[in-house]
């Protein structure tokens, strides 16, 4: 299908950990190599000072419009995750559509799930009720594991470049020792049975690459507490690495034996990797990620010991940590990856979404 190119609008609010920003800057940049013009509305850029220096030809990024001034809608206005959208912007959709009926695509995208619902809301229109765009429509894009939902963001070269990958040119490159041993990344909440899998990496050697943020403060303070001998004959070499641009971090989880993940864009990069991989998602105090957990594990067909680590890793169960099935797992993640890769990526279903609905 040839796609025209299209102005695009997407909005996103930072909230915190980066994923908003990190998903919203990887879907901009997609679509700008798909030839689309897009402007990019972040109220807090900080963040692509590390994750994307560089920019991107195509995409323009700007702060929030000013109030005073009237907002010309584009082609396309993506609400990433339900943020909110300020009344001009509103305001400026409603006009578009007032002079023509579907000249501008309104779209909220959805968190990224594996449970049911997502199938049966993916695609579903909902006409805006009250307001400057009463009467509006607006459509629901979920993104998902499954040919019946929006797909993931996959960028045409990402598997002949994993393939080409050399990981010991990139660890020498960054300076990490590595002496063949298991590599695992960390990119963390803050997981109740931490020091306990710390204990359990240093029984054998292990080179464990600590992502900084979050991840970095909690093992630093995990390490604090031991005593001094808890790691006497130093089997457990950790490294902590400083702030990665999107094209490191996915050069970090492709050098690693087992990524260990938190929420939507790292987990869909760690599928991508086809590492063995652990998924602590965003908990919630309702319990919602409980449900969300085990619709992943479910869809990924994980063998019964990831699904018991996951648990435990997340909180959802308490015990011991079994040692981890290396093998099984990587065989997991990688068939289901070579399901996702029969499929069309989150940007190809999109462009096609937006030319049948305009």
């Amino acid at each position: 299908m040839n796609i025209e190119s299209l102005r695009w609008d997407i909005f996103c609010h930072v909230v915190d950990n980066y994923g908003d920003i990190g998903v919203c800057w990887r879907l901009a940049s997609q679509l700008a190599g798909r030839g689309q013009s897009v402007r990019l509305w972040v109220d807090d850029s900080n963040a692509l000072r590390w994750m994307a220096p560089n920019g991107c030809p195509g995409v323009t990024l700007l702060s929030a419009p000013p109030a005073d001034v009237a907002f010309e809608a584009g082609q396309v206005v993506l609400q990433a995750f339900g943020c909110p959208l300020a009344p001009g912007v509103i305001q400026g959709i409603a006009r578009a559509n007032a002079r023509a009926p579907g000249a501008t695509v309104w779209i909220n995208l959805e968190y990224l799930s594996a449970e049911g619902f997502v199938s049966r809301s993916h695609g579903l229109v909902s006409p805006v009720h009250g307001g400057a765009a009463a009467g509006v429509p607006k459509w629901f894009f979920f993104p998902g594991f499954t040919a019946d939902t929006g797909g993931l963001l996959r960028e045409p070269d990402l598997i002949a470049r994993r393939a080409r990958f050399d990981r010991a040119r990139w660890l020498c490159e960054q300076g990490i020792r590595w002496d063949g041993e298991p590599i695992i990344s960390l990119f963390c909440y803050e997981p109740p049975l931490l020091s306990q899998w710390l204990t359990q990496l240093a029984r054998t050697p292990t080179c464990l690459l600590v992502t900084a943020g979050r991840a970095q403060a909690a093992v630093r303070n995990a390490v604090a507490a031991f005593s001094p001998a808890w790691d006497p004959n130093s089997r457990l070499q950790i490294t902590y690495l400083p702030y990665l641009t999107q094209d490191e971090f996915d050069h970090l989880l492709w050098s690693a034996d087992c990524n260990f993940v938190r929420g939507e864009d790292s987990l869909v990069r760690a599928l991508w990797a086809g590492a063995a991989l652990v998924w602590q998602p965003y908990p919630q105090q309702d319990g919602a990620h409980e449900a969300k957990l085990e619709a992943f594990l479910g869809w990924l067909r994980a063998p019964e010991s990831l699904r018991r680590f996951h648990r435990l890793w997340s909180g959802i169960e308490y015990g011991e940590l079994a040692p981890p099935h290396w093998a099984s797992w990587r065989e997991a993640v990688q068939e289901a990856r070579a399901r996702l890769l029969a499929q069309e990526d989150l940007i190809s279903r999109l462009l096609q979404f937006v030319a049948k609905t305009r």
